[in-house]
């Protein structure tokens, strides 16, 4: 006869015995329940999750590793200046909508642009502590999924690189995004445009700067320098750039802001200066979530779903545990919404 498990010890951590207990089922039905076995009823599984769920239970993750090498960890490898733009709660919404319906838990791992981007990469690595990584602020020939690759590690990247070697990614059209921005502005008349961007040695300056130059030449319109500030920076640092900026360039009737953070700084600087929005100078802004609508109307906006952008990543990242190519794990949301996979 299979023994249910014990009567469970009140303060107690709880475990299979105690679903077991709850259920009256065995140990063992109640794991393989868990674990979706195919020889266990619907019924009794049903029974099982909806018990596991009201209790808390949640596996043991050190015995979990011992039985079967891995962690079922997912690690988000998160630089902190993303927040300043607006990101960070987006994406890990998004990954965790996933991750939700698996036995995969997220754990986010911060670090410092001005400290080093490789020591949580090399401390998953040295250490086993992930099944997979999800990094974001992507360079062209960013070493961590240099490194990533030589030890074969599962991972997806927020962004593209060049080092002409396969890896999963998502990544937002910066460049069209520029480009169209260019073009919206271009169509209200304005002509002496500025932008505010990333930093140059993230690969979405380079697209979007590109867009930027090549919507300028597209359009007859003609480049403002934004100098001293990038979508990075404090809201204050990109106050008095902008300050500076229609002091120098007096003439400029046109911005793009590459975060909506930027661009309610920019609104403000404007606002400080005697600039209307919308009738002495026009501006585009990406935006995470459609919030500008509300404290910046006259702001024309183009959606990035960054929440798209999270269950993107985790379906790839999942994918290439799971022995996926990376070639078919790859995609980029288009502003207009689209999401386009290149292979």
């Amino acid at each position: 006869m299979v023994q249910s498990g014990q009567a469970p010890i009140p303060g107690e951590r709880p475990t299979l015995k105690t679903i077991a207990f709850m259920t009256g089922l065995g140990v063992t039905t109640v794991s393989r329940a868990l674990k979706d076995a195919p020889d266990i009823s619907q019924e009794t599984k049903e029974r099982v999750r909806l018990v596991a769920t009201q209790i808390g239970y949640y596996p043991n993750r050190a015995g979990v590793r011992l039985r079967t090498g891995k962690t079922n960890v997912i690690s988000l490898i998160l630089n902190i200046d993303e927040e300043i733009m607006g990101l960070t709660s987006h994406i890990v919404y998004g990954i965790s909508e996933v991750l939700a319906s698996t036995n995969y838990h997220l754990i986010v791992t911060p670090y410092r642009s001005d400290r080093d981007a490789m020591a949580p990469v090399r401390y998953i690595v040295e250490t086993g502590s992930a099944d997979g990584v999800i990094l974001s602020s992507i360079e062209p020939e960013d070493p961590r999924v240099k490194l990533l690759l030589e030890r074969n590690l599962p991972f997806a990247t927020h962004g593209r690189t060049e080092l002409g070697l396969p890896h999963p990614f998502h990544d937002f059209d910066n460049e069209a995004y520029a480009y169209d921005a260019v073009r919206m502005l271009a169509e209200r008349g304005r002509r002496r445009l500025a932008i505010l961007e990333p930093l140059p040695r993230f690969t979405f300056f380079h697209h979007m700067h590109s867009g930027y130059l090549a919507g300028l030449r597209d359009f007859g319109c003609e480049r403002v320098p934004l100098r001293d500030a990038t979508v990075h920076d404090p809201l204050q640092v990109v106050y008095r750039a902008t300050m500076n900026l229609l002091r120098d360039f007096p003439e400029t009737d046109g911005i793009i802001s590459g975060s909506s953070a930027g661009a309610v700084a920019i609104s403000s600087a404007l606002a400080a200066a005697g600039r209307q929005v919308g009738r002495d100078i026009d501006m585009v802004s990406k935006q995470p979530a459609d919030l500008l609508r509300f404290v910046r109307p006259e702001v024309i906006t183009v959606n990035e779903d960054i929440r798209l952008a999270g269950r993107e990543l985790a379906k790839a990242v999942l994918g290439r545990i799971e022995g996926v190519a990376p070639e078919q794990l790859q995609s980029i949301c288009m502003p207009d919404g689209r999401l386009m996979f290149p292979n």
